[in-house]
C-alpha cells in the first residue's frame, strides 16, 4: 500500500512543470510571488508579476508530441475555479497590477525529466460578462 504522503508520478512531473515555468518568468523579467496557492476554490501554480501584469499562471507538463495540446486540459470549469482563487489573492494582497491568466504548456523530452520547450500563452483565458470582477 502506498504512503499517502508519497508524492504521484503526476505530481512529479507537474513539480518539474512548474519549475521550468518559473526559470522561464524570471528570464522574461517576471518575479515568482508565490506557488501552489490553493482556497476552497481551487488551485493556482504560479502568480509572477512585471511591472504591468500579474500573471496567474496554471501550468500544464506533458511528455514531447502529445496528441493533444496542454492547453486544451484548462476547461471552462478551470479557468472559473482559477479566476475565484485570483480574485481572493488580489483582495488579499491589495495588487494594483493589471491581472492576467495565462497557460504555460511545458514540454519533456520523452521518458526523461529534461525540458524540450515551452509554449507560453499570455492571456489564454479572460473573465468575460457585464459583472466581471477584474
Amino acid at each position: 500500500m502506498k504512503d499517502k504522503s508519497e508524492k504521484t508520478e503526476k505530481r512529479i512531473t507537474g513539480d518539474i512543470g512548474e519549475e521550468y515555468t518559473c526559470k522561464y518568468l524570471k528570464n522574461h523579467g517576471y518575479k515568482i510571488l508565490d506557488r501552489n496557492v490553493s482556497s476552497k476554490f481551487g488551485e493556482i501554480d504560479v502568480i509572477a508579476c512585471n511591472k504591468t501584469h500579474i500573471a496567474f499562471v496554471e501550468v500544464k507538463t506533458r511528455h514531447q508530441n502529445p496528441l493533444v495540446r496542454p492547453c486544451l486540459a484548462v476547461t471552462k470549469a478551470k479557468q472559473l475555479r482559477i479566476m475565484r482563487v485570483a480574485y481572493l489573492y488580489l483582495k488579499e494582497h491589495k495588487i494594483k497590477l493589471q491581472p492576467r491568466f495565462d497557460i504555460a504548456e511545458v514540454y519533456l523530452v520523452k521518458n526523461t525529466t529534461r525540458l524540450y520547450g515551452i509554449n507560453y500563452i499570455k492571456g489564454a483565458f479572460i473573465q468575460e460578462g457585464d459583472y466581471a470582477a477584474f
